[in-house]
């Protein structure tokens, strides 16, 4: 039976995927050790693990996630007070699909869409 998954990014430098993911999303370093090639990040009980993968073309990149979250409204204006770069195209906005959605880029282009559901 599943119990969790776990979604695996790209990442083309451990150092920066780690300093994005834990100053704006405030997410912990998990990794049992630092290995340069994998990379294991947590918060609120969710993971996300990441491979390297040094030749990488961001803007070639595809790889996205949704997280669902609770109180979508106050994450979202938390993050824009402390200047999280949120996708241009990404704001805070009611989808046809029954969705509140922002969404923004990791470093690696790597799309993070946060969703709760109306």
């Amino acid at each position: 039976m599943i119990e969790h998954i776990h979604p695996k990014l790209p990442m083309r430098n451990r150092a920066q995927t780690v300093e994005f993911y834990e100053k704006f999303l405030k997410f912990a370093d998990v990794s049992a050790m630092p290995y340069p090639e994998y990379l294991i990040l947590e918060k609120d009980n969710c993971e996300l693990h990441f491979f390297l993968f040094e030749n990488l073309v961001p803007e070639e990149n595809y790889g996205q996630i949704y997280l669902r979250v609770r109180d979508i409204k106050s994450f979202y204006n938390e993050l824009l007070s402390r200047n999280v770069p949120i996708h241009p195209n990404g704001n805070l906005e009611e989808k046809p699909w029954g969705q509140l959605e922002f969404s923004m880029l990791d470093p690696d282009n790597n799309l993070l869409t946060f969703g709760e559901s109306l």
